[in-house]
């Protein structure tokens, strides 16, 4: 297997290639380890942070942003958005205010006030 991944940790943008096979992975065009580790992660469990927003039911055409807490499985992406897409509050929310618990093992959160 071969791919080529721009690193996303940092501003730099360092272009990663990979190479090899389950644990035996070679990355080479990082600057940093950091890039080499998020390489192999991207290549052997990809995960990514859902933004997304919930309904306020007591309020007319009223949404507040959202997110998960922490990185989710990328295959489980279209999951948590239906949990997301049924899910609904009452204002008030404050930012932080978790709105969907155990979900992969994190939560998703409120990202903003709604007064």
């Amino acid at each position: 297997m071969k791919r080529e991944l721009v690193c996303i940790i940092c501003p730099r943008g360092c272009r990663l290639s990979v190479e090899g096979e389950g644990e035996n992975l070679i990355v080479t065009g990082n600057a940093c380890p950091k890039g080499k580790q998020y390489a192999i992660d991207e290549c052997t469990h990809p995960v990514r942070t859902v933004t997304s927003i919930v309904r306020v039911a007591n309020r007319v055409d009223t949404m507040v942003s959202v997110k998960t807490a922490a990185p989710i499985p990328k295959e489980k992406i279209f999951e948590v958005m239906e949990k997301i897409r049924a899910a609904k509050v009452d204002a008030p929310v404050a930012s932080g205010t978790v709105i969907l618990s155990d979900i992969y093992g994190t939560e998703v959160v409120a990202t903003k006030n709604i007064d």
